[in-house]
């Protein structure tokens, strides 16, 4: 039972440890108005990397940027001494920065700064440190003068030229090249190892051809670097003749002694390497030997990684990138040739650097709380753990009561204000370190509300409600929600109360609507805020448009009624087929119907009613459906479909008044269809004679109606009957009817007051509509004066809309209202409006212009605001000019188009974010402060560069089918690579439809932008996924598949569009040829038939070869016997003088012995498919003609052979070290070589042929 006991209890304490402190974290919003007071020790933001290696043709700039509050102060230790900047001429630190610049327009060597530099960042609260930067200068020297002998080496022998580069930093890429500046061409044969030298496994009599240099390229100083170069004489123990040469029998035919392998590089029978996680390991075997030995790799007691192993430089080189600790053990390289083989064992141990389990973080901590720091890494060897305070050995610190360090932990307890303090972990071991800060900040603060004031929210009845009430303090206050201010905290039921001080109504009704408080609480203090909640109706349509079939010509009303709450305006619009409905001149919209007048068949569709309101909307839809015009047979005339009604007639005026009219007409015919509505419009002949407007509409059962109408207008009247087809024919217009005169009703709108110029305001307005003048000589009587001044109205009266206010002050305020009048009096006074004089260019520039927090693509600007009467002008906002410099990817051009982002802040310490940059780029800025009219001088101007990310897409993905077991894929770099392109990666898989297979990984080098995929079946299909790399990841993918199927091989392809339903008819076939079909879809392409194979009949008997025919074989040996005498008698004739010339012997044999035979003609390949399609290829159609190769005219074909033709599969390769290979082989269809043995060259017909 103890022992149970002695395991419970520290478990129960870490547990407790646990729960203690993750209670007790304070996690500071990121409220301006919370930063803006928040005391802060200093947090390191940007430094330079570790080891630090410089260009010395460049100023040295040695990066440390740090925040804080109050806003820290640097200094500087060089090799662990305190570095004085200011006694150094040629050293400047930035301002407000940490950053050191070390620049020799004065003299001095980059080299005398050579060291170890660390940056401590300090304020009130607490010490930063930065990493310690090792700083190095690059080097670039000569290599050493030497005179090289000719190298002598005997045929058949290993060979290995030193290159043995000058040792650079950072260390030169080497390569090997002749006089000529051709690269040497590398195999398996002759290769370069990693450390430079030139490998050969043996030497043939070629390999002195040539001299060998080795290049050494310095990546800073972007200078190649060359080797003097060996040249080599190669003893043979038989004479050369290079005529002799090919690629089978390098040696011509002549003996030359075989060798068992041996190694080169490494020597001996094992070796050891040490390699550091996440690094690249390297193990390399170089065999001499005759034949050139293979090489294999092995791991002893297991396989080889697949998917992290890749095998270079002709499997010389195994290759993995990121090394872990499983990928230790022992290697083995096998070489072999039929001679026997040679087994090298290589022992990898994996250290490790340190590197992160639990990095610590900074700690905010009311007074009294506890908390804990943890710092927890790992490495091989494991490393020790280190705790400084401010820069200092923990213990060599004041002893603290509050405070324990318990290994890679520190424990707090209780904390003061005071104690703050910046902390940090170092944890090292032989092979690196690591160094972290983190603060403990001990931060009192009453609560404080973060959010808006006086919130209203709408909600819908019935709906799940989030009121926000966002607040913070130190420490942390606790909060709780009152209703209407009353009663006890609301929490439980229907309400429930979030840890973030949300409070949700999980169902909204009509009584939850009112004033809710919250109120936060701590012992400094309380803070409150409300939230004012209404509950309203849901809008909803109560009577939807219906679905309807119509006859051309006809008209449809489709309706759409809305109920919704009295106090939110809603908007209703109408869609069909889901795209916007243009109304046009025909189609007829109110708030509660869609009419569309003499339907066609484009008016047919499916229409949807979206009612809309600021909270929530509602949709309906009905399809309308066209139908063709009535048939004339008395069966269908019988029952008409319902029409227009006819109009109303008889138009009667009564009831004059002053302003009002009865109007009353005959309603017309409504032909099957009652009428709904009348709708009365008027014309007036003053202002726009001729033109009808629609004065109001009434129910369709009235015919009489009292009309409301304008003072000072001569009327006349029409009305429109309405059914549910549509609208009739206006009527014949009523007698006119003259109302009389008044005073201006209308108050004039759109009163506003503006400058123009820096010393006036101008006075403008809407003028009133022609119905509202009411009377004759209309004029407006405009008021003004300064405001808060007490002075005097000033006055002006105008027949326009606008009047100007000369000699003004620059922009101050002025009060502004205006009259209408006319002949019959003065109309109501508007209310009264502040209008402003003129702006003038602001005086001030804001200062101190900055930047924090460099990300990828943002970062956080600051600066000091202007004096606001320096804007001399209503303040719009900061103005922030900004412009892409450069990109920090070498040679990439970019646009130096400046863009503009304005921020509106009246703060003492303003700031903002500036988004959408491009990443890995330099960018300058400045800004100004702007008014309405103006900007003002620019501010200092600001250049930061942006974080390295990841890339864009390839520029372009292109898959080639190159022949029917290959697939050639191509790209090219993005457009933006966003950082310094590593590699690119390609994901692929096996399609079947919608079938995926395993997917594959393959990487490949920045310079990489081609790759050769073979197939294992010719009708295998890929999806390929292909990104770039940046050190900080992958990019965007760009995606694509590998097409459906292309002409196989040289084989005919041929495609029919197949738009019936089967059986289908294939003709236009070939006569004994061999098909193979499939039918696909055109617009799925992944999805296929199986292939089916097939043969059509022969057209004649089936012919045996005469020419594998021994009668047919002896046959023509007699005839060219007989030949042969033939020309022997010839030129016995021609010798005696006799009449027969021997050109006319031959030809005339040759033109005999021709024969005539036809070749078959060939199909279009591959066109074009539209819909479903099968297609079919014959195997016939790669067969090689049997007939002559001379044409009966006598004229030789020209030979349209190309490397295509003669590569396997018809891709060119290029070999590892980028050199060419090209291979020449004869390509032979199966079908052909299984037919007949012989090859064309030898056939006895050929011969024939060749002999004519």
């Amino acid at each position: 039972m103890l022992g149970k006991g002695r395991h419970v209890a520290p478990a129960l304490m870490s547990l407790l440890l646990l729960l203690w402190h993750e209670a007790t974290a304070i996690e500071v919003p990121q409220d301006p108005k919370i930063q803006q007071d928040l005391k802060q020790p200093p947090t390191i933001v940007k430094q330079s990397v570790k080891d630090y290696i410089v260009d010395p043709r460049d100023n040295i700039i040695i990066e440390c940027e740090a925040k804080g509050n109050p806003v820290p102060t640097f200094s500087w230790r060089r090799n662990g001494k305190f570095f004085n900047i200011v006694k150094d001429p040629r050293v400047t630190m930035r301002k407000r920065s940490g950053t050191l610049e070390i620049g020799f327009r004065s003299g001095g060597r980059p080299e005398d700064y050579e060291g170890e530099y660390q940056c401590f960042a300090s304020n009130d609260h607490g010490v930063a440190l930065s990493n310690k930067i090792l700083l190095r200068v690059s080097k670039a020297p000569l290599w050493p003068k030497e005179v090289l002998e000719p190298v002598v080496v005997t045929e058949g022998s290993p060979l290995v030229l030193p290159c043995n580069p000058p040792p650079g930093l950072p260390p030169p890429f080497t390569f090997w090249m002749n006089s000529a500046m051709t690269p040497i061409p590398q195999d398996k044969r002759v290769s370069m190892g990693l450390n430079g030298d030139l490998y050969f496994s043996n030497v043939i009599a070629q390999d002195a051809y040539t001299d060998y240099s080795c290049n050494a390229r310095f990546l800073f100083t972007h200078t190649i670097q060359q080797k003097n170069p060996f040249t080599l004489k190669v003893q043979t123990k038989e004479p050369y003749n290079d005529t002799s040469y090919n690629a089978t029998d390098p040696y011509g035919g002549r003996k030359v002694a075989e060798s068992t392998p041996t190694f080169l590089s490494p020597s001996g029978s094992e070796s050891s390497k040490m390699v550091l996680r996440d690094e690249q390991l390297l193990l390399e075997c170089i065999a001499a030997g005759l034949p050139t030995p293979a090489i294999k790799w092995f791991k002893k007691g297991g396989d080889l990684p697949a998917q992290k192993v890749k095998l270079e430089n002709f499997n010389k080189t195994l290759k993995i990138v990121s090394v872990s600790e499983e990928d230790a053990g022992v290697y083995v390289c096998m070489a072999n040739n039929h001679l026997g083989s040679i087994r090298h064992s290589i022992f990898v141990q994996v250290k490790a650097a340190p590197y992160w389990l639990d990095k610590p973080t900074d700690l905010v901590l009311a007074p009294d709380e506890n908390g804990r720091l943890v710092c927890r890494a790992n490495g091989n060897p494991k490393p020790n753990i280190q705790w400084l305070i401010n820069g200092q050995p923990i213990d060599s610190s004041p002893p603290n009561m509050n405070r324990e360090v318990l290994g890679d932990t520190i424990i707090f307890r209780s904390v003061q204000m005071g104690s703050s303090a910046v902390y940090q972990c170092n944890a090292s071991n032989q092979h690196g370190y690591l160094l972290a800060n983190a603060f403990v900040s001990v931060l009192d603060m009453p609560p404080r509300m973060l959010g808006p004031k006086n919130q209203l929210i709408k909600v819908i009845e019935n709906n799940r409600t989030f009121l926000d009430c966002p607040f913070f303090g130190s420490p942390l206050p606790e909060l709780r929600w009152f209703k209407n201010g009353q009663g006890s905290g609301l929490d439980g039921g229907q309400y429930r109360v979030y840890i973030n001080g949300t409070l949700e109504i999980k169902r909204a009704r009509a009584e939850d609507e009112g004033t809710y408080t919250c109120v936060a609480n701590s012992i400094l203090g309380k803070a409150e805020n409300q939230v004012r909640l209404e509950v309203k109706e849901p809008t909803r349509i109560v009577r939807a448009p219906e679905h309807q079939s119509a006859i051309r010509g006809s008209t449809v009303r489709f309706d759409c009624k809305v109920k919704s709450d009295p106090s939110l305006p809603v908007t209703v619009a109408w869609t069909k087929d889901d795209k916007p409905l243009n109304h046009g001149w025909r189609l007829k919209k109110d708030d509660e119907s869609l009419t569309i007048p003499n339907v066609n068949e484009g008016d047919e569709g499916a229409y949807t009613c979206t009612v809309k309101s600021e909270i929530d909307q509602d949709s309906a839809s009905a399809r309308l459906t066209v139908l063709e015009e009535a048939s004339l047979n008395p069966s269908v005339s019988s029952a008409l479909p319902p029409d227009r009604p006819d109009p109303p007639m008889d138009l009667d005026l009564s009831d004059p008044a002053a302003r009002s009219v009865r109007l009353t007409w005959i309603p017309g015919n409504d032909h099957r269809s009652p009428i709904t509505e009348f709708l009365v419009q008027f014309e007036e002949d003053r202002w726009e004679p001729g033109r009808w407007r629609n004065l109001s509409t009434y129910p369709g059962d009235l015919n009489s109606v009292i009309l409301q109408l304008a003072p000072f207008v001569n009327y006349q009247f029409r009305v429109i009957a309405i059914n549910s087809v549509g609208q009739s024919q206006p009527s014949r217009p009523s007698p006119r009817y003259k109302t009389t005169g008044a005073a201006p009703d209308a108050i004039p709108r759109g009163l506003r007051g503006w400058g123009s110029k820096k010393d006036n305001m101008e006075i403008t307005w809407e003028p009133l509509l022609d119905l509202e003048r009411n009377g004759a000589n209309l004029h407006y009587c405009v008021w003004w004066r300064r405001k808060d001044t007490g002075e005097e109205w000033s006055n002006v009266t105008t027949v326009g809309s606008k009047h100007i206010v000369q000699n003004t002050e620059t922009y101050v305020p002025y009060e502004i209202k205006i009259q209408a009048i006319n002949n019959v009096g003065s109309g109501p006074e508007s209310n009264v409006v502040i209008g402003y004089s003129g702006e003038d260019e602001p005086t001030d520039a804001p200062t101190d212009l900055r930047v924090s927090k460099v990300d990828i693509n943002k970062t956080y600007i600051h600066w000091k605001p202007v004096d606001p009467n320096s804007v001399r002008g209503e303040f719009k906002e900061y103005r922030l000019y900004y412009w892409r410099e450069s990109s920090l990817v070498p040679g990439l051009v970019v646009s130096k188009e400046k863009k503009t982002k304005g921020f509106y802040s009246t703060m003492a310490e303003p700031s903002g974010i500036l988004s959408d940059l491009v990443p890995y780029s330099k960018y300058k800025m400045f800004m100004v402060v702007a008014n309405s009219r103006f900007e003002g001088p620019r501010s200092n101007t600001v250049e930061f560069t942006t974080k390295e990310g990841v890339p864009d897409a390839p520029r372009f993905f292109r898959i080639n089918r190159r022949s029917f077991d290959t697939i050639y894929l191509e790209w090219d770099k993005p457009l933006e690579p966003n950082g310094i392109l590593i590699g690119y990666r390609l994901k692929y898989q096996i399609v079947n439809g919608s079938r995926e297979g395993r997917e594959q990984l393959a990487t490949f080098l920045p310079n990489a932008t081609d790759f050769t995929l073979r197939l294992p079946d010719r009708s295998t299909r890929y999806k390929f996924y292909l990104s770039a790399l940046t050190q900080v990841g992958a990019g965007e993918v760009y995606a694509e598949e590998s097409p459906h199927f292309t002409n196989e091989g040289d084989k005919t392809v041929k495609v029919v569009p197949v738009k019936q339903q089967p059986p289908i008819k294939v003709a236009d076939l070939i006569a004994g040829a061999k098909y193979h079909l499939r039918v696909y879809s055109h617009e799925h392409n992944s999805i296929s038939s199986t292939s089916v194979t097939f043969k059509t009949k022969a057209a004649y008997i089936d012919q045996v070869d005469i020419a594998t025919q021994g009668w047919f074989i002896g046959l023509m040996c007699a005839i060219a016997l007989i030949i042969l005498i033939l020309l022997i008698v010839c030129f016995i004739k021609r010798s005696r003088g006799g009449k027969y010339p021997g050109g006319g012997c031959v030809t005339g044999v040759a033109k005999y012995l021709v024969r005539d035979k036809k070749d078959l003609p060939l199909d279009p390949v591959d066109q074009n498919n539209q819909d479903g399609s099968f297609d079919y290829h014959s195997d016939e159609d790669n067969k090689p003609l049997q007939g002559s190769q001379t044409s009966l005219d006598g004229n030789v074909k020209e030979s349209d052979d190309s490397l295509v033709d003669y590569g396997e599969g018809g891709d060119g390769q290029f070999n590892e070290d980028g050199s060419f290979i090209g291979q020449y082989t004869v390509k032979k269809d199966k079908d052909e070589t299984e037919g007949n043995e012989s090859s064309e060259a030898t056939s006895p017909v050929n011969a024939i042929y060749s002999l004519a």
